[in-house]
This record gives structure tokens, sequence and C-alpha cells, in this order.
């Protein structure tokens, strides 16, 4: 039996032992007949034309773990930013772990979306989000079938959140193989502010698979700043489906970090519905070995009067390849638009690969609009000016690729994760910098 095969017949058991409503009921059945038409993405389907899931697909992945596992912070303290304050929301193979959490109901939700799903006085806020983001892509509708546990974030309006908020998932290896399917949704208030932090690791040798779809809705005037740290080991991968609704006069930033893992796969999809509106999509990639990550991106200009800015930048050695296939639409109504987007890519040897495909539909016509992608190496003559001031090669080459990523961490708002960013970076080029950028 292979995985499509076992997830459709798993379905109707799973159906049947989670407590939903009957909007989600009705919702999750509908996506296991898109899944079951669709099947897994192929190479044959143009937006996965660099990124096979073949080998990724071959393993026997458990679809509901058989037991659950304890981990003591000590032993994942190393995955938190742990240098501040924030709320916490962790799952251990999928599990939630209440001992590691820190969750709350004071004047916000920051909880679970079994909770949402289950509970009348979340009924609402449910009907009116749960699934309204996410499109019937065959990844994205697997896991609206299944999906059952993630973070519920709900900000009502006129709320800072003092606090950021982490999402973290670990897989500990209890199976011999694991697919995990987490869903967040998070609704952010006209004029409220918010900043989360996401991370899956994977604590084992096992093969985890992890198909995640996260959905935000950024009100009037919301703020919302999201981090994406990507750091696994080579036997995990992740397909990380976000999608992004923005009304009139919010400012929604993603910044991806991706450093580790053996394929990465992000969907990004912004949608803005309202003027004035502020989109920015920001990503580092250092990968090595025989990693694989694949951005792609789309941003949806519906409405004339906004923005949007799009900066990844690639760090390819050994035989690592790198996809990055990014889409900016601009529909007539939407005059006045400003779109950015820019991928820059250093191939540090002869055997590393990126794909790089930058696309723009216009169909207005008072816009200004830009795209490019640069692939090379280092620059010989800046590498000799830094040797000749006497600083050894390995250590130049170092500072070289800081500096071409610098503009990306410059903009990341949480200082103790900006830090911690920079370290992950000097530990992948291997070097020790005696200074944080």
């Amino acid at each position: 039996m292979d995985l499509k095969e076992k997830l459709l017949s798993s379905f109707m058991v799973f159906e049947d032992r989670v407590d939903t409503n009957t909007y989600v009921h009705d919702v999750r059945n509908d996506a296991i007949k898109t899944f079951e038409e669709k099947g897994f993405p192929s190479k044959k389907d143009e937006a996965w034309k660099y990124t096979s899931l073949n080998k990724v697909l071959k393993e026997d992945y458990s679809v509901f773990p058989k037991q659950e596992n304890a981990l003591e912070y000590s032993e994942v303290k190393k995955y938190f930013i742990h240098d501040i304050d924030t709320y916490k929301i962790v799952f251990i193979d999928g599990k939630y772990s209440s001992h590691l959490s820190q969750t709350t109901h004071e004047g916000m939700d920051v909880c679970l979306m079994s909770a949402a799903f289950s509970k009348p006085k979340y009924r609402l806020v449910i009907e009116n989000y749960f699934n309204k983001a996410a499109n019937n892509d065959s990844l994205a509708s697997l896991n609206t079938a299944f999906s059952s546990e993630g973070a519920y974030i709900y900000i009502p309006k006129n709320k800072l959140v003092e606090k950021p908020i982490q999402i973290i998932h670990f897989s500990t290896g209890n199976e011999s193989a694991l697919m995990l399917q987490p869903r967040n949704l998070v609704v952010v208030g006209e004029n409220s502010h918010v900043q989360i932090i996401e991370r899956h690791q994977s604590l084992t040798s096992n093969p985890v698979l992890t198909n995640s779809v996260t959905e935000i809705f950024a009100s009037k005037r919301a703020i919302v700043d999201y981090y994406k740290i990507q750091n696994d080991n080579l036997n995990a991968s992740l397909i990380d489906n976000t999608y992004i609704k923005q009304k009139q006069e919010s400012i929604v930033s993603i910044h991806t970090f991706s450093f580790g893992g053996n394929l990465t796969r992000n969907n990004l999809n912004f949608y803005q519905e309202g003027e004035r509106i502020d989109s920015t999509l920001k990503g580092v990639t250092i990968i090595g070995d025989k990693q694989h990550v694949d951005h792609n991106t789309l941003v949806h200009h519906i409405e004339p009067n906004c923005e949007s800015h799009q900066d990844y930048k690639g760090i390819f050695a050994d035989n690592s390849t790198g996809v990055f296939n990014g889409k900016v639409i601009v529909e007539k109504e939407a005059q006045k638009t400003n779109a950015f987007q820019a991928n820059n890519n250093i191939l540090v040897n002869d055997n590393a690969t990126i794909n790089t495909k930058p696309q723009l539909e216009i169909f207005a016509d008072d816009v200004k609009c830009s795209h490019g992608c640069t692939i090379g190496q280092l620059d010989e003559s800046a590498l000799f000016y830094l040797r000749s001031r006497g600083i050894p090669e390995k250590e130049a080459k170092a500072l070289l690729m800081f500096a071409f990523s610098n503009n990306v961490l410059s903009s990341v708002k949480i200082p103790e994760l900006k830090q911690r960013i920079t370290k992950i970076i000097a530990n992948k080029l291997g070097v020790n910098i005696g200074f944080d950028l």
C-alpha cells in the first residue's frame, strides 16, 4: 500500500475519533476528496518542476503516533529562544505538551486548534476563518482533511501582544517513520500587533515528513511579524504551506531561515484585499550535502496603492539544490502598485545547483514593478582585499557571506532572534565571528 492509499484508508478512522463541529467535518470531507483526485504533486506539475517528492514518499510513515513521548525542558532548551519571555505552544510527535507550553486566554487566545474545533465559544471564528485562505492544492487539502491539532491564535482589536509567541513541533523517533500534519490559525484584529516564531525540529535519525498549513488573517492596520526557523536534521523533510490574507493598511512580514533538513518546500501565498497594504517576504538559505530547499511564493495585488517586497538570499555548497519560484500578480484595478522581487544566490562550488524563476503578471498600467535574480560566486577582488588585510581565507569568505545575507537579517525585529540566527549562520559557515550583524 502506497502512502496515498494509506492516507485515504485512514481518513474514516481519523474522522470517527476526533471531536469537531459539523462545519469542520464538511470541510474535511471535501478536502479528502480533493486530495484523492489530485494525489501528491509530481515534477509534471509546473510548480513542482524542480522538486521531486518520490524519495520522501517511499517511507512507510505512521499516520497516527502510537504513543506519546515526554521531553524535559533541559533536553530541548536550545531549540527555544530562551533569552526572552515568550508564550509557547509546544507539540511532541503531534501531541500538545502542556508542561513545555505557556498559553493564555487573558484578553486574547493563544491555545490549541483542537480546543477551537471542539468548544462552542470558538465556533464563530472557526466558521469565519478556518480554510478560508488555504487553496485547494493537493497538499494543503491533505492537511485540511487530517487537521486536528496545532496553534490557535486569536488577537482581538487594539491589542499589542507584549511577548512573542513560539510555536515548536518536536518529533522524537517513537515511530520508525512519522508523518505530521499540524494546522495553525492566526487571526489578528484591527490595530493589533503580534510577533510569532515557528520551528519544526526532529530529535531522531528516523525519517519525519511534516506537511504543515498556517493561515494568517490580518485585519485593518494590523501588524504581523512571522519568523520561520528551519534548521532540522538530514532525515527530516518539511512541506510548509502558509496563506496570508490582508485587509486595508495592514503590514505583514514573513522571514524564512532555511538552514537544514533533507527536503524543504515553502509555499508562501499573500492575498492583498484592501488599499495601502504592505507585504514583506524575506529569506536566507544556507545548505550543503544533498539538501534541497524550494521557495515558492505568490503575492496577489488586488487593490490599488499597495506594496510588496521579496528578497531571498541563497548560499549553496556541496551537492545541494536550491529553487526559487516567485510570482507577483497585479490585477487591472491594482493601480499604483509598488512590487519588488529579488533572488540572489552564491554557489560555493561547481556541484551545487540553483533553479530560479522570478515572474511578474501585470494587468495594470500605472505601477512600479521589478524583479531579478543573480547566480554567481564570491567576489574575488573583495576576497583579495580582505586577505591582504591579514584575514584568513576561510574567515574572509564567511565575512562576505555574512554581508551577503545582512539586508535580510537587518529587518528581524526581535534582537534575541537575530542574534540566534547570526550564530546559526556562523556555525553553518564553519567560523567563529566575534560580532553580531
